[in-house]
């Protein structure tokens, strides 16, 4: 799964959507981010928990993909009805214009395809099919990149506009939804569809999964109110919701690796508890592994940002060259906070899959609730004065202080041992990464060869202290092939 999306997203976010960026410009693109992320605020709707309470009671009971397949298909159905009705009353709300509107219903219906894509997915994951989920992970994206590469490069259209961007997601999506659901089917024995309508097993699914719904809820919000309040804000919302997707575009790519690890240690941690056999192993190696990279990513990125701003976003046709230095200056602040809020990420990813595999959702929700509270605040207090910067800012507070919380709560609920070598092996790490990054910075190379070293330097030292073993990853496979 890792190396799969290795090839195929890191492409796809800088070889697509960042030419997408580019080639419709910063303002044209921060207008379609903003309704993308509006579409996301009520996609709980669409998913009511009902894919993370799925892929925890198949790994637990395989038996029940079959008697609960075509009943939940059809609660989909009936939830993508009321996602529609929430999403564009709060549209008509905000006062969103008929282009905008317009946008919306594609979008509307993407989020709806990615959903049902991530329930089908849940079956596999359950099953603990993961090569094959592996392929699925990608094949939206696989068939993107083609229909997106033949638009921008191709001449099939004279003007590349971000309406064809939107088409080609949907039209990717619908194709995945067909082969998913062909593979989920086969895996379940039943070459039909008979979509049932029970109303007992619905109330008993959404009573069920109710917790999880909270929890992706609230979580969204926080996670993707940034940009709908940047365009909301501010007088030239739009151009600074474009500025604050460039830098959040970095995030999003490396955010995806770690959300591959949530999905798969949520089944093998389900199945775990469920035969009472000791985590704290499996926990230290997937932790590891995370914040190794993590760190030396938002280390390097908070060292390099405007290098890699110049060099992902060069000026736009038509942009002064004031514009562009300005768009650049605040582009490279912008991420240089959000990407050190990947080591939070990062470490919840992990924390926060343990406690809703263990049935933790309460203490979830009154974090997610709390983390909204704070990030919502502080956009309001912030944005008006710093712009997208205020965002990163609210972004980065939130992350650490929830994700804190949350390690505490796993030592507590799981009474494991602190492990002081490897909290000094991480504080070692991360001053010796930050000397390397400004060491590095000083070197008389181009600013490329002065980050590879830094990058090469950093995994040495992550050897030599032993944070990084090669070991680690095989003893995460031995879990996987083993639960």
């Amino acid at each position: 799964m890792l190396v799969l999306n290795l090839l195929i997203k890191p492409f796809w976010i800088f070889g697509i959507d960042r030419t997408v960026q580019n080639t419709v410009g910063a303002e044209e693109y921060g207008f379609y981010f903003a309704i993308f992320n509006f579409s996301f605020l009520f996609y709980i709707l669409l998913d009511f928990g009902i894919t993370t309470f799925n892929n925890k009671n198949i790994a637990q009971n395989n038996q029940l993909l079959r008697k609960h397949l075509s009943n939940i298909i059809l609660l989909k159905l009936v939830l993508f009805i009321v996602y529609l009705v929430f999403t564009f009353f709060a549209a008509f709300v905000i006062k969103y214009s008929k282009e905008q509107l317009y946008l919306l219903a594609f979008l509307g219906l993407n989020q709806f395809l990615i959903g049902f894509i991530m329930y089908l997915r849940s079956n596999l994951g359950g099953l603990h099919l993961f090569r094959t989920d592996s392929f699925i992970s990608v094949l939206d994206r696989s068939v993107m990149i083609f229909i997106c590469a033949l638009l921008l490069w191709g001449n099939i259209v004279p003007d590349f506009k971000i309406e064809y961007f939107v088409y080609a997601q949907t039209l990717s999506l619908s194709l995945t939804v067909l082969i998913t659901m062909f593979i989920v089917f086969r895996k379940a024995e039943t070459r039909f569809l008979k979509l049932n309508w029970s109303a007992p097993f619905f109330m008993m699914m959404l009573r069920q999964s109710f917790p999880y719904a909270i929890l992706v809820l609230l979580m969204t919000f926080y996670n993707r109110i940034d940009s709908v309040m940047l365009e909301r804000l501010l007088f030239d919302g739009a151009m600074y919701s474009g500025i604050y997707a460039s830098a959040y575009r970095l995030l999003d790519a490396a955010t995806m690796f770690a959300y591959l690890f949530a999905v798969l240690l949520l089944p093998i941690f389900a199945r775990m508890l469920k035969q009472n056999e000791s985590i704290e192993e499996l926990i230290k190696l997937s932790y590891t592994l995370l914040i190794t990279p993590a760190i030396i990513i938002a280390v390097a990125s908070f060292v390099y940002a405007e290098e890699f701003m110049k060099l992902l976003y060069p000026i736009h046709g038509g942009e002064t060259m004031l514009e562009f230095d300005y768009r650049i200056m605040h582009s490279s602040r912008v991420f240089g906070l959000l990407m050190t809020s990947f080591c939070a990420i990062s470490t919840m990813y992990i924390f926060s899959t343990l406690l809703t595999a263990n049935g933790n959702l309460r203490y979830l929700n009154y974090l997610a609730f709390t983390g909204m509270v704070i990030n919502i605040s502080l956009n309001f207090l912030l944005i008006p004065t710093y712009q997208a910067f205020g965002s990163a800012i609210a972004t980065l507070f939130t992350q650490f202080l929830i994700v804190g919380v949350q390690v505490f709560l796993v030592y507590r609920l799981f009474k494991f041992r602190l492990n002081y070598l490897l909290i000094i092996k991480v504080i070692v790490f991360i001053f010796g990464v930050i000397f390397l990054g400004y060491f590095s910075k000083q070197l008389q190379f181009s600013w490329h060869i002065n980050f590879l070293i830094m990058a090469f330097a950093a995994v040495l030292l992550a050897l030599a202290i032993r944070l990084l073993s090669i070991t680690y990853l095989f003893g995460i496979i031995k879990y996987g092939e083993k639960h």
